[in-house]
């Protein structure tokens, strides 16, 4: 069938009545019928079918936050004017049916016919029979913003006239094709795919979702680059940036090695501008890209906080001074060895180097980097070094986290941890983080390290049983994954993995440095998204220690599976090529590494690490079989895929129980379904309630009509102590081979509070921290209150960001850019 307009007016009722079938709402008959009738008063005469449909779901929408399974019949309206878009016409039930499968058959063909997706999905796959795959009923699961947001920026579209081409169950398809069309039977695995992809079980990042069988399949997540100290391999990074830029890819971009102010050119016999005059140009290439047209550019230039310019660095994201010496659209973080902090810690002094004085400086890690630094602090009292400074640690850190505080950056990330717990410290050196601190890989001058992102949604893995948890920690070690369906999560992550390992195969890379390093050393980063959403399905409260072992057994869950399934496609396609020498090859495992890094630290790392499964049959897989990819695990943000699965983002908290969500694709009303089910069960939910919790800013602490065990259940991000989120992290992070993007939400004003959040974080042994939220531009229109009643429309203003600086200085116009009190930021997923 073929696409074609059509100006038949549909029917409001019809609309409405259709929509909100088998969808149990709170709503009496007469209120449908006051909403029909609101609808068509509104409209005016002769309005378009989309002028119909929008005013249908925008009268749906601006009622979620008293009915939010709204939601559901807001998308459903949606699809009806997306089919009707793609269709050509409004047809239901069989009619549907039959039109929904034609529809993906030929609009996958004039798509390659289009050069728009690649010749071999159809060549290589019976359509036909992928067709009659299809189950049109996993439409139904996703809400209202998922599906504006897949219309918007996910769903295919010509190039020309941008027609759609895609419908919902044609685009997990396309994607499921695109990831099996070199396995050795496509079209089995391609089914496979589909089934986990459509029933939002496992999730590949936005970068694989928009290309996957596409002409050129850039499907990787994130690049991390290492600039030399070379005008000439300078400019050259600027060219890689924005070619890595231009296909989605997210950058971490490592300066370190560049000389500082001050430092002599031998050729020209002047003295350099140091490092943040290329900073700037740097910002100015990522805000030219958009990337895939879809996206902004975004990257993070990483400074080791041992650089003389470092002090410089930690200011380029002030909105006042030079703002030649400002990098507005370009994040930053600092590169922390231990030593730092151990200096911090025992208020001793620091000294900071130009790397031209101090050139193998960078590569060093651990006590080799200890003993090293030392020895050029000698060599600088002895008068053998032509630049560097001494300055308080204790003064640099406060320095780090008063501009971490002001402007959210630079975010601090551990380099010791990074390297120490490295799988790969045979062949190289980690010397940053990427756009969202969740990877640790080495990079270098011949090698642009490359991550294949994907989230295993354990929401869609809680198990049916409807298991309460309220055992005790000694009972539930003794399931190791209690509250989930393990055989289901297990089955997930086999595919899930191999999923990721095609895309290395698969990607297009826009620079030979790229495809060299992907092709040597396989990293994919396995992640989970739905972790509060599952613990709030399990009534686990995230403020608990239940929480605590739930993270450390679930991940510890996951990673066994994960490092298995790399090892069992080892078996069947052989091991990495750099995989002889490594960690794994020396039998030890990521949670071997927490020692390690113990003893290089010379204290302990207060985590639980006992193992609680059968390690051993992983252990003597991996002797036997080696490992497919280098890395196999790391927990991205996932804020926009956690949107189109509906779920919570990554390994974070619940933001609010009612906030308004701005990503590129509009403004979102968010409410917390199943508080909202608690509470109309106890006949606790009406107007007045709606009212109150926006007053509190979507928090119910002090709302008095809520029971206590509700309070406690279903705190926000910022009524969870933040460094309770960090020994949740910490515990996770055992288990993971690469790192976590760990977003800090930050409740207070109190800087000594704010020390003692990162301190610990280093403590513990977190590889790297992500952006700090403060409670500055989160508040929730309260524009419907009753003032009379509540007086006051800002009940937490005295608890904001105590700088403007917080929104790094950007205007309301950049919403669809980083902010730092953004809880929806989706540069990265």
């Amino acid at each position: 069938m073929s696409q074609q307009s059509t100006t038949t007016t549909p029917n409001i009722r019809s609309i409405v009545d259709r929509a909100r079938t088998d969808i149990e709402t709170t709503l009496s008959t007469a209120d449908w019928d006051d909403l029909v009738t609101e609808i068509e008063r509104n409209l005016y005469e002769d309005a378009s079918p989309d002028e119909v449909y929008q005013a249908v779901i925008q009268a749906l929408t601006a009622r979620i936050e008293s009915e939010p399974k709204l939601k559901h019949v807001a998308a459903a309206v949606f699809r009806q004017r997306y089919y009707r878009e793609i269709l050509g016409e409004d047809v239901t039930g069989f009619e549907l049916d039959d039109a929904y499968r034609e529809t993906f058959v030929e609009n996958l063909r004039r798509a390659v016919d289009l050069e728009l997706l690649d010749e071999r999905l159809t060549d290589r796959f019976d359509l036909d029979d992928l067709a009659a795959y299809l189950e049109l009923e996993r439409d139904r699961k996703f809400e209202y913003m998922a599906m504006e947001t897949l219309y918007q920026r996910y769903f295919l579209k010509t190039e020309q006239n941008g027609d759609h081409l895609e419908l919902p169950q044609a685009f997990w398809m396309r994607v499921a094709m695109g990831l099996a069309i070199e396995e050795d039977d496509p079209q089995e695995r391609a089914k496979e795919f589909y089934d986990v992809l459509s029933n939002l079980e496992f999730t590949p990042s936005t970068p694989t979702l928009f290309h996957s069988g596409s002409t050129h399949p850039q499907l990787s997540s994130c690049y991390l680059t290492t600039v030399q100290d070379d005008l000439e391999n300078i400019f050259d990074s600027y060219k890689h940036h924005a070619q890595l830029s231009k296909w989605s890819g997210g950058l971490g971009n490592d300066w370190t090695n560049i000389r500082s102010a001050g430092a002599l050119i031998e050729s020209t016999g002047v003295e350099s501008t140091g490092v943040v005059p290329f900073l700037r140009i740097s910002n100015d290439v990522t805000a030219a890209i958009n990337r895939s047209g879809k996206r902004r550019g975004a990257a993070c230039a990483y400074l080791a906080c041992w650089h003389l310019d470092f002090p410089a660095f930690t200011d380029l994201k002030r909105n006042t001074g030079d703002e030649r010496r400002r990098t507005p659209d370009m994040n930053t973080a600092a590169w922390i060895p231990d030593l730092f902090m151990k200096r911090v810690e025992n208020d001793e002094q620091w000294t900071l180097f130009s790397p031209d004085d101090v050139p193998d400086l960078h590569d060093l890690s651990g006590r080799a980097f200890e003993e090293r630094y030392r020895e050029y602090e000698q060599l600088a009292d002895e008068g053998e070094l032509r630049q560097y400074e001494r300055i308080d640690a204790e003064e640099l850190w406060r320095k780090m986290l008063t501009r971490l505080f002001e402007t959210g950056h630079p975010w601090l990330t551990f380099k010791d941890p990074c390297n120490v717990r490295s799988p790969q410290d045979h062949v190289g050196t980690v010397h940053s983080s990427n756009l969202c601190t969740e990877i640790t890989l080495n990079t270098s001058a011949d090698e642009h390290a490359v991550c294949n992102l994907g989230s295993v949604n354990l929401a869609t893995h809680v198990s049916e049983d409807g298991e309460t948890e309220r055992s005790s920690a000694e009972t539930e070690r003794e399931d190791s994954a209690a509250g989930l369906d393990r055989e289901h999560l297990a089955d997930t992550i086999e595919t899930a993995m191999r999923m990721l390992d095609n895309v290395v195969d698969l990607c297009f890379y826009p620079t030979d440095e790229a495809e060299h390093s992907n092709m040597q050393h396989r990293p994919v980063g396995l992640g989970t998204m739905g972790f509060h959403d599952a613990l709030m399905q399990l009534e686990v409260p995230m403020d608990s220690e239940t929480a605590v072992e739930k993270t450390n057994r679930w991940q510890e869950f996951v990673s066994y599976h994960a490092i298995l399934n790399s090892s069992k496609l080892a078996a069947e396609r052989g091991s990495y090529p750099s995989y002889e020498g490594s960690k794994w090859d020396r039998g030890l495992f990521p949670q071997d590494t927490v020692d390690l890094l113990e003893d290089e630290r010379g204290r302990d790392i207060p985590t639980d690490r006992d193992e609680t499964l059968d390690w051993y049959v992983v252990r003597e897989h991996v002797e036997e079989h080696g490992m497919r990819n280098s890395n196999t695990m790391a927990i991205a943000p996932t804020a926009t895929v956690s949107t189109i699965n509906g779920t919570t983002p990554s390994i974070e908290p619940l933001y609010s129980n009612l906030y308004v969500k701005s990503n590129m694709s509009g403004d979102f009303t968010i409410i917390n379904d199943q508080l909202v089910e608690e509470l109309q069960e106890r006949d606790c939910w009406n107007e007045k309630m709606v009212d109150r919790i926006k007053y509190h800013d979507g928090s119910i602490q002090e709302i008095d009509a809520i029971p206590d065990e509700l309070k406690h259940r279903y705190r926000g991000a910022f009524e969870i102590d933040p460094r309770h989120q960090i020994r949740l992290t910490a515990h996770r992070q055992t288990w993971i081979d690469q790192s976590v993007s760990h977003n800090v939400f930050f409740p207070s004003t109190d800087g000594s509070l704010l020390t003692d959040v990162y301190e610990t974080a280093w403590e513990l042994g977190l590889k790297t921290t992500y952006y700090l939220r403060t409670l500055g531009a989160s508040q929730i229109e309260k524009s419907t209150l009753d003032l009379s009643e509540y007086g006051k429309t800002q009940h937490r203003s005295d608890s904001s960001s105590a700088n403007a600086e917080t929104d790094g200085g950007r205007s309301d116009d950049d919403d669809d850019l980083c902010k730092v009190a953004d809880p929806t930021c989706d540069a990265c997923q």
